[in-house]
């Protein structure tokens, strides 16, 4: 335990943020989250309307690391997350469907939405919804925050921790260490995301699958939500375009995005929805990862310039600033929870040197 109690930002309400934060906490540190959407979650989220709801970033998540699994079954334990057994297909360009083999991977998701864990990890802390950072300063009393909503902040933080894509913590981090000279950026890859109603009694979309893998086209991922355990309302569908198409159209207009993507999604023999909602993620997920999940190995400059494998954290001591994030990792989910886990023991362990020295 530390010998005084450490007050910490954390700049960011995902996965990585919240287990970073919770596992400050639960150290003895003082804990302070700041997100700019409305609730914690990140791109595990859950968009909802009138009797229907929709997961809209993450879609499922694996287990590979013995300490996330002691981690989701917590989350079971709690009832914010259960295993989802979808029938799962691939579609061939040659329109042509390879239903996969039944295989050993089991795939969880937030119950009853994707963003329940995050809510649940989220309830002990104190929370800062509504709060962009655009500026952190240092001075003698510590970390000074400034929020775009809020202005500067009264509160001075001991240490910062930055659980935001690559892009937004490099605008955070440039005034303090040139990335010349520091670490490279990592490219973080965009996704367009429709959400389709089905509210006309008798009109519904059965293929005889309940998600798929496309492999031609602008769409790369397809999913009944309703076919994830807990979820109630009117049929909803999910389609995720692919990395390379969302970033060709990634300043287009809403409307031509959704006239394109249910165009592909007809072409599966999908009748019209009833309403449809489309959603650019600007950052989706790290520019390593390939759109049928798997992770390549990225590199980044290190502190002394040479490169090396890239960390699942980064901490800065001499300046008190840590990076967490799935994007240091690999792209998944329990690569998010894992980032946020090391960056704590790293904080902690660098607080507690400080403290005794």
């Amino acid at each position: 335990m530390i010998a005084t109690r450490p007050n910490i930002a954390v700049i960011g309400a995902g996965l990585a943020g919240l287990s970073c934060a919770r596992h400050l906490q639960d150290a003895g540190c003082r804990v302070t989250v700041f997100d700019k959407a409305r609730g914690p979650g990140g791109r595990m989220s859950t968009r909802r309307g009138d009797d229907w709801q929709c997961d809209h970033g993450a879609q499922y998540f694996t287990v590979r690391d013995n300490r996330f699994r002691d981690e989701v079954a917590r989350w079971e334990t709690a009832g914010v997350a259960a295993l989802w057994e979808p029938r799962l297909a691939v579609l061939e360009a040659d329109g042509s469907v390879a239903r996969k083999a039944p295989d050993s991977t089991a795939r969880f998701v937030g119950l009853p939405r994707m963003s329940a864990p995050a809510g649940w990890l989220a309830a002990n802390l104190r929370v800062h919804s509504g709060y962009t950072i655009v500026d952190m300063q240092h001075d003698r009393a510590g970390w000074r925050l400034h929020s775009k909503e809020h202005g500067v902040h009264d509160d001075r933080y001991d240490a910062v921790v930055l659980a935001i894509p690559a892009p937004q913590a490099t605008v955070l981090l440039q005034p303090l260490l040139p990335l010349t000279a520091r670490q490279t950026v990592t490219d973080m890859l965009p996704c367009w995301t429709l959400m389709l109603r089905y509210r006309t009694p008798g009109i519904r979309f059965a293929p005889g699958y309940d998600a798929a893998f496309v492999n031609h086209g602008p769409l790369g991922w397809i999913a009944r939500d309703g076919s994830k355990p807990g979820r109630q309302g009117s049929e909803t569908w999910v389609l995720q375009a692919t990395a390379g198409w969302s970033a060709q159209h990634l300043e287009d207009d809403s409307d031509s995005v959704i006239a394109a993507l249910l165009a592909a999604f007809a072409a599966l023999g999908a009748p019209p929805p009833d309403e449809v909602t489309a959603h650019r993620w600007r950052y989706a997920r790290a520019g390593g990862q390939q759109d049928n999940g798997q992770a390549i190995q990225q590199n980044h400059v290190d502190e002394d310039g040479e490169s090396a494998v890239l960390r699942e954290a980064i901490w800065l001591p001499a300046v008190r600033v840590g990076v967490c994030g799935d994007w240091l990792a690999g792209g998944r989910v329990e690569d998010a929870w894992l980032s946020g886990r090391t960056l704590a023991a790293q904080v902690l362990a660098s607080m507690a040197c400080a403290a005794s020295s």
